[in-house]
């Protein structure tokens, strides 16, 4: 859309105040210029890109002034599922089985937690890809409840290509959910859980998943290596 009214802007400038040009005559007058000058395309381009990056890098540094109110629903919620609930770095994850990012990072993940037991992971369901992402979901917060295995649940679920409806239940009943808490019935309580979190989310402006939070941090995408830098940053200071 942004770009749509930059060209708009661009055109204007083309063309005197005459009523009397016709749109076509209009139209190619923009397309002339713009494929004689394609520098004009670069400029708006760079300025457009410069732009979203600064109003993205303030959308975060907004987020991350709110975190000091919201830590406790960040890192703190007794309904979600924690990796090494005794470590004293903390980091949350927003996540969506279903997301490829997500699967991208899954592996490191489960890495970080494995290798640094002073790390606190806590896992924050955020399904965005639809009714089989909230299934899996509602799935996993069976097993967090049913004290089944979740991690192993989290990387099942992040290593199936594609992640189907028909094999969710099934999965999540082998790594511990009991029947009855993968029924519709059950759902009311998780449903209200994905709520909070997705209130959350959206309060945060994280926009997509992955998204972590590390102390004061936030770091969008698949970025590991940032995770990583973030922890080793709190390790430094002794949190």
């Amino acid at each position: 859309m942004k770009r749509l009214w930059l060209w708009a802007a661009l055109a204007l400038t083309l063309t005197a105040c005459d009523s009397q040009t016709s749109d076509e005559a209009f139209g190619k007058r923009v397309r002339a210029y713009l494929l004689s000058h394609p520098e004009v395309l670069q400029e708006v381009g760079q300025r457009l890109d410069a732009k979203l990056a600064a109003e993205q890098l303030s959308d975060l540094r907004r987020a991350e002034a709110l975190l000091p109110s919201l830590r406790s629903a960040v890192e703190r919620d007794p309904r979600d599922f924690v990796a090494n609930p005794n470590g004293k770095i903390t980091v949350t994850e927003f996540y969506d089985y279903r997301c490829p990012h997500c699967a991208n990072a899954a592996p490191k993940v489960l890495s970080l937690i494995h290798d640094n037991p002073d790390v606190r992971f806590v896992f924050k369901e955020m399904p965005i890809f639809g009714p089989t992402s909230e299934h899996a979901a509602r799935a996993a917060l069976a097993v967090r409840k049913d004290g089944g295995d979740s991690l192993g649940l989290y990387e099942a679920f992040m290593s199936a290509r594609p992640l189907r409806d028909g094999d969710i239940d099934q999965m999540a009943r082998q790594k511990g959910a009991r029947p009855g808490d993968l029924s519709p019935a059950a759902s009311a309580a998780f449903n209200a859980q994905l709520a909070d979190t997705s209130g959350l989310f959206y309060r945060l402006s994280l926009g997509g998943t992955p998204a972590f939070i590390v102390g004061d941090k936030i770091i969008l995408g698949e970025d590991m290596p940032a995770v990583s830098a973030a922890v080793q940053k709190l390790r430094a200071k002794g949190a």
